[in-house]
């Protein structure tokens, strides 16, 4: 995998640097990464999918789900390209819904319903996208990244509801874990979140943590000039 780009300080900071702005660029940055931690996640969960129909090629059932599940995300792939996001995400619903119905007890079934869940977060369908995250995460409780990447999404969830401090709950756990997979993320988005319920004390020790533990993070040049500033 390619060495994530870091993003310099000419880049992130145009603006002045009074408190709202700069709250406005953790939120912005924030929410692009999550867009591109999405996107990324979809395409690690192809991945994925091809394995387990290698592996489980025996299991009609599961051979079947998996492709439909191959067939679903290409068609929102190219209603979205013809159309846009919301119209591609209306029509892929049924194809979805149908997986989940069907095949719901197969891991194509179970990547299907993170999958659902991704599209539903960035369609607006919000309660939508925090049940199936709910599931994925009953499906998966032990510890580890994959776990991480669906508590993240949960955090961002509640966030676009507004419920903030629940927000925080899910990334908090996500520091918790022995695994490294998101935390930095958690850690950004504790540290903004905080900042915006007027905790600033929880910020600073979330982003402190951030810089002393993930320097290559993409967002240590941002949190760094924070922290200086």
């Amino acid at each position: 995998m390619a060495k994530k780009k870091r993003v310099t300080r000419k880049q992130l900071l145009k603006e002045p640097d009074e408190f709202i702005t700069f709250t406005g660029k953790l939120i912005r940055f924030g929410r692009r990464y999550h867009k591109e931690l999405t996107y990324a996640t979809c395409a690690f969960f192809i991945i994925v999918i091809s394995l387990v129909a290698f592996r489980y090629f025996s299991n009609r059932a599961e051979d079947t789900a998996s492709d439909l599940l191959r067939q679903a995300m290409q068609k929102y792939e190219t209603r979205r390209n013809d159309t846009d996001a919301d119209k591609a995400f209306a029509e892929v619903g049924p194809d979805f819904e149908y997986i989940l119905e069907k095949y719901s007890n197969k891991h194509a079934g179970k990547m299907a319903g993170v999958i659902y869940a991704n599209l539903s977060y960035e369609a607006g369908n919000t309660d939508t996208a925090i049940l199936l995250y709910e599931k994925a995460l009953d499906d998966n409780p032990a510890d580890g990244g994959y776990r991480n990447l669906i508590l993240s999404s949960l955090g961002y969830a509640y966030e676009q509801k507004r419920d903030l401090k629940t927000a925080l709950t899910y990334f908090e756990e996500i520091t918790d874990s022995s695994n490294p997979v998101a935390k930095d993320v958690a850690l950004f988005n504790i540290g903004r979140l905080y900042e915006e319920i007027g905790e600033p004390a929880k910020s600073r020790e979330a982003f402190n943590r951030l810089i002393s533990e993930f320097q290559n993070s993409v967002y240590y040049d941002l949190v760094n000039e924070k922290i200086a500033g």
